[in-house]
């Protein structure tokens, strides 16, 4: 293939490495006091990614000796990823700057993080998907703990990093198993080895992998980490390891089931099935008693990710279809959810107590209202986008018999609703508490953008469900 074909096709991976390395440059030269122009060169470079993500078709193209795969599923994957980045670091900007934390190492880490994902989300191969993995993994360690001289922070950098640490070691010896059972590192070359009955030495191959892959979405019963770096992390982090890393792992996982392992349905099937029920369980019931609204968020994640697999575990077009749906309105929803969290300023000093929303609709009634609208669109109200989200991974469960999963499911989201209710009971019925400061600019205007997302949703589905349909078709 020529190499300017090849470029073409890695572009998004290409502006942002190259602008990782041109900010690193302009840091070392200005210092502390370029933090703001680099952030906003960093937003620039996330941007044109995003534009050259378009217009790509509906080809699949094989790059650079087969390593990375260009096709409808990933720019699909991409886009969202791209979508989270962007708006994580136009509301980090205001927020590292009253907390006095605004160094210019912070865009580029989240640059060279996301170029990671951009790798993960094309790898056509396990060597590929373990260098975008640890790519996009290193850059985040260092970025849950950037607030330095903060405990909880490096607390929750060092759980990361440890925990993190230990699972890409159980995906790498799952991807050193697949090789050695498949006798190639290509996810084509496994599904032809495999030939519709993997063994048990691929078995246990596939369940490391998938280990390694769950602790980045999140899923139980890798997911003890997701509290406490929520909570600990700056609030712009947590909003950008909601979602960006998400996209990345959940895109990763539906390749390698899909295209990896299409003859061994019920082998993945059954720990797909696992993980979903346990995570749904979990971010269901242990997000009741929590008074931290982050550590909340952390829980709603973990049984969103839960919901998501439910999806998955169909293994058709349909169900893939169903989990691109269900990421694409989870960002909106958690991107517009954590805009609010940063709206909670009182007196210049973020505060994260859910307490702190008492009797917001008389103090802030329009912030009452679109916070109002993301909890009922998180617990999955209809009309609303969350709604749909469920739908769309539930009703391709149901027509791959998989009754029990789907019931689960509606159950535990039937659970979920009592927090998310419960805060909006807290914003229109309790006494009010102090009211907020103004936000930043770039905060709301996240925060009106995704709440206008999640509320006209179901007037103009059609074009983000057709994409979602030919992304999916891509993989079969």
């Amino acid at each position: 293939m020529p190499l300017t074909v090849a470029i073409v096709h890695t572009l998004p991976e290409i502006i942002l490495a190259a602008g990782a390395l041109v900010l690193i440059l302009i840091g070392a030269f200005a210092g502390e006091r370029a933090s703001g122009l680099v952030t906003w060169i960093a937003a620039l470079a996330l941007a044109l990614a995003l534009l050259s993500t378009f217009g790509g078709g509906a080809s699949r193209t094989v790059l650079w000796s087969g390593a990375l795969v260009d096709d409808a599923f990933a720019r699909f994957m991409q886009m969202l990823a791209l979508i989270g980045a962007l708006a994580s670091l136009i509301m980090a900007q205001d927020y590292l700057a009253r907390e006095r934390i605004d160094q210019f190492e912070f865009p580029i880490l989240i640059l060279l993080s996301t170029t990671g994902m951009m790798i993960l989300i094309s790898a056509n191969n396990l060597i590929a998907l373990y260098l975008g993995f640890e790519l996009m993994s290193l850059a985040l360690y260092v970025i849950a703990a950037f607030r330095r001289d903060d405990m909880r922070a490096s607390e929750a950098g060092l759980k990361y990093f440890v925990l993190g640490a230990l699972t890409s070691g159980m995906l790498l010896y799952g991807a050193s198993l697949l090789y050695g059972f498949a006798g190639t590192v290509s996810l084509a070359g496994i599904a032809a080895a495999v030939h519709g009955h993997a063994s048990i030495g691929v078995i246990f191959g596939l369940v490391f992998l998938m280990a390694g892959l769950a602790f980045k979405m999140s899923l139980a019963p890798f997911h003890m980490w997701t509290p406490d770096v929520y909570e600990g992390a700056p609030t712009p982090v947590t909003a950008f390891f909601a979602v960006a890393p998400k996209t990345a792992a959940v895109a990763i996982t539906v390749r390698v089931v899909l295209t990896a392992f299409p003859g061994a349905v019920t082998e993945w099937r059954q720990i797909i099935v696992f993980i979903s029920i346990l995570s749904m369980a979990i971010g269901s019931f242990a997000a009741i008693g929590q008074s931290n609204i982050k550590r909340l968020l952390a829980y709603s994640s973990i049984g969103h990710m839960g919901f998501a697999m439910v999806g998955l575990a169909a293994g058709t077009a349909q169900g893939a279809s169903g989990v691109l749906m269900y990421m694409t309105i989870y960002i909106a929803m958690t991107l517009g959810t954590f805009a609010g969290v940063l709206r909670m300023r009182v007196g210049g000093r973020y505060v994260e107590k859910i307490s702190d929303l008492s009797g917001l609709a008389r103090t802030s009634p329009v912030m009452a209202l679109f916070l109002a609208i993301m909890m009922f669109s998180l617990a999955g109200i209809p009309p609303l986008a969350g709604f749909f989200a469920k739908w769309y991974v539930f009703n391709a469960a149901i027509q791959a018999h998989l009754y029990g999963l789907a019931v689960i499911g509606v159950l535990t989201s039937a659970v979920a609703c009592f927090y998310y209710i419960r805060i909006v009971k807290i914003m229109y019925f309790d006494e009010a508490a102090p009211g907020f400061d103004a936000a930043a600019p770039g905060v709301d205007l996240v925060f009106v953008l995704s709440s206008l997302a999640v509320l006209v949703f179901w007037i103009f589905p059609g074009p983000i469900v057709a994409s979602a349909q030919a992304a999916a078709r891509s993989l079969f």
